[in-house]
């Protein structure tokens, strides 16, 4: 379907810029751009920014915790991260975060990681993308990549500061010799620069206006087929798929979403089904085999906790249930895939009645 009108890759992600943020090097094992760490494509990025990258890649958020629990990280700086709510296993994640001696959290809002003392913790509030000096962009799913100004005439919290202004004034103290490249007056000039590492982009440097755009890549992605693969022809593979035995007297448990923003909820209902944040969606059979009514009380066990919700009836997989996530959380193990280094949001749990 590649190449043809209306068809193509669509990714699902996350919340507002993660596609934008894994374009732009976010991703510890990649450059700005999509290129690895330690690839060709490194020597280029360092000329223009006159200084050396490492060569090896970083760890990502997952690891970055596990490390932190064992006592090897001395300070973490999280950017809008909400790493408590988020990740598998509360317990372990709150007992990670309280053992770095300093932690920094840089965010919009004060989320409830910044909230578990530590040693020293520093809160530095940011501006959104519609305050701060220049406006802001956002990357969405399809390669469109779109422009906000800043709003003309609001004032935003006096010791709030642009987002990409607080790291850059933090890393001119601590690096004086790096100052003059890290001194931008406002975000066009950072669109400047990201146009140079990134030729894919070419365009947003001339952002002006509410809904200015540019989609990399064009309309459509191998418009002209696959020009370096045999026969100009793309290639698949088969992949084996793993297969889910849930133990006898379990549940599968997999977390759905529902009328929220990543971890921030904006109401008590789920407008898709009309469940409410603490129900727990079943089968109609299997409430029937363990004597529970719709509305009843249920406690569900993993190796990791425990969560007590009330039984929703639903047309979902026998032997499974749904909790809402991130409240689920406290049932997840921690289990990441390999290569992406997701955690796999999905857990074995028992049901007992309260």
């Amino acid at each position: 379907m590649l190449g043809r009108p209306k068809t193509g890759i669509m990714p699902i992600r996350g919340h507002s810029g993660v596609q934008g943020g894994g374009e732009c090097g976010v991703d510890p094992h990649k450059l700005p751009g999509g290129a690895a760490i330690g690839s060709e494509a490194q020597a280029a990025v360092e000329a223009l920014w006159g200084h050396p990258i490492p060569r090896e890649p970083g760890m990502r958020v997952p690891l970055m915790v596990e490390a932190a629990q064992r006592g090897e990280i001395d300070l973490l700086y999280s950017l809008g991260g909400n790493l408590l709510d988020t990740l598998p296993d509360r317990r372990f994640v709150y007992e990670a975060l309280a053992r770095v001696p300093v932690r920094v959290h840089q965010d919009l809002v004060v989320n409830p990681a910044a909230l578990v003392p530590g040693e020293l913790v520093v809160l530095l509030p940011a501006q959104t993308r519609y305050e701060q000096r220049g406006g802001g962009t956002t990357t969405n799913t399809e390669r469109r990549v779109r422009f906000t100004p800043e709003i003309r005439g609001h004032r935003a919290p006096a010791q709030s500061r642009p987002e990409w202004e607080i790291p850059c004034s933090l890393a001119r103290a601590l690096r004086p010799d790096l100052a003059s490249a890290l001194d931008y007056p406002d975000s066009a000039s950072i669109r400047a620069e990201m146009v140079q590492v990134m030729p894919s982009y070419r365009g947003i440097e001339s952002f002006s206006e509410a809904g200015d755009w540019v989609q990399w890549g064009g309309d459509r992605l191998f418009a002209d087929g696959f020009p370096s693969m045999p026969d100009g022809r793309a290639r698949f593979s088969v992949l084996p798929l793993p297969e889910t035995r849930v133990p006898e007297g379990h549940f599968y448990l997999s977390t759905r979403r529902g009328k929220q923003f990543n971890a921030m909820r904006y109401g008590k209902r789920d407008p898709l089904t009309g469940a409410s944040r603490d129900e727990v969606l079943m089968n109609p059979g299997d409430a029937a085999a363990l004597g529970l009514a719709a509305g009843a009380r249920v406690r569900l066990f993993s190796e990791t906790g425990e969560y007590q919700g009330r039984v929703r009836l639903a047309q979902v997989k026998p032997r499974s249930l749904q909790v809402h996530w991130p409240e689920g959380n406290v049932l997840i193990a921690r289990r990441y895939d390999p290569v992406s280094g997701e955690p796999d949001y999905n857990a074995y749990v028992r049901v007992e009645p309260l």
